[in-house]
């Protein structure tokens, strides 16, 4: 079986690599896309599993490329987490992603998120061959 297709569509080259360790170390196979208008082109090309998505991107905004992706039938079953600063943007956009997260994220957070939105993604196994223990919820 191939690994399901991620794409992280961030300008930010930090975030971005951040991004890709966090989803390869579950056995996603990872695109890095810097542009929205690129973005739009490839997804034209490929149906990915799972696709985080920066809102402020140069040539494309994120929210048009949302609305893209939402059209597209045959994404039906892409999982869309939006990734932004922006706090008023990311509550307007709340209902229309799998989840809209507020950055700064880390490597565990995003690793984490990826396995409970996308059930054919296996968690890392720990040294000596066993599965890291659940990690406790979050305290509100």
């Amino acid at each position: 079986m191939s690994k399901p297709l991620a794409l992280v569509i961030e300008d930010n080259l930090d975030l971005a690599a951040i991004l890709t360790v966090a989803l390869q170390s579950v056995d996603f196979e990872v695109e890095t896309i810097h542009d929205g208008g690129k973005a739009l082109a490839r997804l034209a090309e490929v149906v990915p599993a799972l696709v985080i998505l920066d809102l402020h991107l140069p040539h494309l905004s994120g929210t048009n490329a949302l609305r893209q992706i939402q059209s597209d039938q045959r994404m039906l079953n892409t999982r869309i987490v939006i990734a932004t600063a922006d706090a008023a943007m990311a509550d307007e956009l709340r209902d229309q992603a799998d989840l809209v997260l507020l950055k700064p994220v880390s490597v565990s957070q995003i690793r984490d998120l990826a396995i409970r939105l996308v059930p054919s993604v296996k968690p890392p196994q720990e040294p000596g061959g066993s599965e890291p223990a659940e990690s406790p919820p979050p305290s509100t």
